[in-house]
């Protein structure tokens, strides 16, 4: 179906700023190894700062965004992305980079992230009708996995030829080219909802524990998303050094099984046509959950690189299919006034939670050993569907001014 001539600019500006993200994936760890000599200890720590700290810098933009113009919003997060971002090669440039420069540009683009993403889920709910929005998180959903199937190869090819920090400046252009595909869009916004009271930043999870699909949505989402992201630093270390696999292989994993997430958004709008957002929810919720669990019986060589593609091509297929499903049933039941604050709440606690469990991967693997760390992660994946929204809901009734 035709989305509108401002869709197409929206998706032209995400389209941009994925395949910019997607070239310049690692790269802020990459550059603090390759330009600072940084220890491992000092890498491990960079990531988790910019995850945590970035979230709790966000934690306050929840109640502001609500009250505000989304699309201004959504622009100076970009802005301030690229401005941070572009800073560090232009330092390193001048031989003037720092470890804090690093740590600060890692949390302020965490920050950006959670900011964009609160005022654009309720941006997005105002452009686009009812009828529209599986179409258009499937648009979305589709260009995500296509750039995360090119990009990192492209970053490699520009690290190798002209150095790390070449691929962050092209993730920071990327910033501004979305930038300017947003300032493009011509349809007006609606008024932002009036604040009534105090500033209130625990909005969001009490509007999502207080509705029962989305609570469930919300514990499914952490049990699902933190095993799979606890899985990555584990699998380059078990697929080269357990499986005695070369290094290239890894790439061709990532590059093949990205392929089951486009497959997946393809699907998911005519299904949910057919057969409606709740038993999309259900099926691909449960069709994403086992798969972690083939992990640990990979053998090695040539099987276990065959069997770990199977498995992460169709843990994406599944969720490829379920998370623009999951994106429209948030925006269907979840009101205007409260839109921002609970996809900044629900951000929010994501980039808590992964890290966290990608620690403790760490831990469990010097103990337990990689295979046991997997099977751990791969049980936590398939409870995951235990907490599926099972029964039907309507939506939540306004929380309680604070």
């Amino acid at each position: 179906m035709s989305l509108g001539r401002d869709f197409r600019r929206l998706w032209t500006a995400f389209t941009i700023r994925a395949v910019g993200s997607a070239v310049g994936l690692g790269a802020l760890p990459l550059i603090a190894v390759v330009v600072l000599d940084a220890s491992t200890f000092q890498v491990s720590m960079l990531a988790a700062l910019s995850a945590i700290a970035g979230a709790a810098v966000a934690l306050p933009l929840g109640d502001f965004i609500e009250h505000r113009r989304k699309r201004p919003v959504m622009i100076a997060a970009d802005l301030v992305r690229f401005v941070v971002l572009i800073s560090v090669p232009v330092a390193a440039a001048f031989d003037v980079l720092t470890y804090a420069h690093l740590c600060v540009a890692g949390v302020v683009q965490a920050a950006g992230l959670i900011a964009f993403q609160a005022a654009s889920g309720a941006h997005l709910k105002a452009l686009i009708p009812a009828e529209g929005r599986a179409e258009a998180n499937s648009r979305f959903e589709q260009t995500n996995w296509i750039a995360l199937s090119v990009g990192p190869a492209l970053g490699g090819a520009l690290v190798s030829l002209t150095g790390a920090t070449v691929t962050l400046a092209v993730d920071a252009l990327s910033f501004l080219g979305s930038a300017l595909g947003i300032r493009r869009i011509q349809q007006s916004e609606p008024e932002p909802v009036r604040r009534e009271g105090k500033a209130d930043i625990t909005a969001g999870w009490r509007y999502i524990l207080r509705h029962r699909g989305l609570r469930a949505l919300f514990w499914n989402s952490q049990l699902f998303g933190g095993p799979v992201m606890m899985t990555v630093p584990l699998l380059t270390v078990f697929m080269l050094r357990d499986l005695g696999l070369a290094p290239w292989s890894y790439g061709v994993f990532l590059g093949l099984s990205c392929v089951g997430g486009v497959l997946g958004a393809q699907l998911a709008p005519r299904l949910t046509r057919r057969y409606g957002l709740h038993w999309m929810l259900l099926v691909f919720g449960v069709l994403r959950a086992p798969w972690l669990l083939l992990f640990p019986l990979a053998p090695d060589g040539l099987g276990g690189f065959v069997l770990l593609t199977a498995a992460e091509t169709c843990l994406l297929v599944a969720a490829g299919a379920f998370n623009p499903s999951f994106a429209t049933y948030r925006m269907e039941v979840t009101e205007d006034g409260f839109m921002a604050r609970v996809v900044g709440a629900w951000s929010i606690s994501s980039r808590c939670v992964q890290p966290a469990f990608m620690a403790l991967g760490g831990v469990l693997a010097a103990l337990i050993g990689l295979r046991g760390a997997l099977w751990f992660a791969g049980a936590c994946c398939l409870l995951s569907a235990v907490v599926l929204p099972w029964k039907a809901v309507r939506p939540a009734p306004l929380p309680e001014p604070v």
